[in-house]
Formats: structure tokens, C-alpha cells, sequence
């Protein structure tokens, strides 16, 4: 298994493209622009792009889903609780954000402890609200994308439409039952793990 990260300009988001080396199949998590870049690491590696997986519908997130999709014809994988944002170039935030206005469906939603197969690698997604109500994170053995759920140091904000700190209180408490050596992928900034937050991020300590 392979992760690449690749830093979108503009919101500093991180996209990533998952690779099941074996197999050459991989899924791209929150494309939020620069496709061409993306598609470039793709075609260049050869890869063979199955599933575009969305952690949330934010338009930082999602600003070049379409255009991957596409170019690849990879399914769309959202949470079940995210259809509303994905439909709503307002309440996604897209119209204001210099991908221009985004509305689209998914595929494939999933729901709570729902898993997918990517060639050899089973993935696991975990329904984790507070910064979006369908907000999810996704693991893959003892790596885990955390989108905006969970940041080195900090965490989402929760004040957007559908946010809700309570719930994101809930989804760190439950984010904080699996293993310390869990490494951690989010939606902007370094990667971590989640024994590092554990001890150090004031958001998981509470």
C-alpha cells in the first residue's frame, strides 16, 4: 500500500491517492482541485482510479470531483448523512470558493462501520459528525484519513451549516478507542497518529 499527498494551493487541503500496489487500483480521497496534478501522479504510476472517496462535502474538498470522475469513470463515496451538502452548492460552500458553484450525487453512500474493497485493501469508514453532520473518516489497516474531523493539534471547525461541537466531542471520544500507532491523514496539515493526540492535542485530552 502506497499513499501519495498532494497539497492543494489554495486551502492548503490535502488530497491523497491511495494505492493498492498490487493490484495498481487506487481511490483519490477529497479532491479539492489542481486534477491535473492528481491525474498526472495517476497516469504516471499507471494506476487505475476506482473510487473517489469524500470525507465531507465541503468545497475545498470536492472542487474537482466532476472532473475526475470524469476523465475515469471512478465511483463517488460519501456518507449517507452528506447527500444534502453535496446537493446544495450553499450549504457545500462551493459557490463562494474558486472551484465555482459544485452539486453532484454520489455513487456509493456509505454508513457506519460500512466497508469497501480497493483491489487488496479493505477499507473501513467510520461515521464521525461535528464538523459536517456526514462526516466520516476512512481507515485502511493502521493508517486512517481523518478529513477535517481531526487535525495535528486541533480539529475542524464546527460552526459551518450542519456543524455541531457536541457531536464533534462524540467522534473524537470515539476516534480515541483504537490503537496510539494509528497513523493519521487529515484534511489539512502533517500527518500524526493518534497516540501523539491523544497526549498532546487539547481537543482529544477533554
Amino acid at each position: 500500500m502506497k499513499i501519495e499527498k498532494i497539497v492543494e494551493p489554495n486551502f492548503g487541503e490535502n488530497i491523497y491517492v491511495l494505492v493498492d500496489e498490487d493490484t495498481k487500483k487506487c481511490a483519490i480521497v477529497d479532491p479539492g482541485g489542481i486534477e491535473s496534478k492528481v491525474l498526472n501522479y495517476v497516469k504516471n504510476n499507471k494506476l487505475e482510479v476506482e473510487y473517489i472517496i469524500l470525507t465531507h462535502a465541503h468545497g475545498d474538498h470536492i472542487g474537482a470531483v466532476k472532473s475526475i470522475k470524469a476523465q475515469t469513470n471512478a465511483k463517488v463515496v460519501a456518507h449517507r448523512d452528506e447527500k444534502e451538502l453535496l446537493l446544495d452548492k450553499k450549504k457545500n460552500l462551493s459557490h463562494m470558493m474558486h472551484c465555482g458553484a459544485q452539486e453532484f450525487d454520489a455513487d456509493i453512500y456509505v454508513g457506519d462501520k460500512d466497508k469497501l474493497e480497493l483491489g487488496n485493501l479493505k477499507l473501513t469508514f467510520l461515521h464521525t459528525p461535528g464538523h459536517t453532520k456526514g462526516c466520516m473518516c476512512v481507515r485502511v489497516g493502521n493508517d486512517m484519513f481523518t478529513g477535517d474531523t481531526l487535525f495535528a493539534g486541533s480539529i475542524g471547525r464546527t460552526d459551518l451549516y450542519s456543524g455541531d461541537y457536541k457531536q464533534i466531542e462524540k467522534s473524537l471520544k470515539k476516534l480515541s478507542k483504537y490503537e496510539d500507532n494509528v497513523v493519521i491523514y487529515p484534511g489539512h496539515g502533517p500527518h500524526s497518529t493518534l497516540g501523539v493526540e491523544k497526549m498532546s492535542n487539547p481537543y482529544m485530552s477533554k
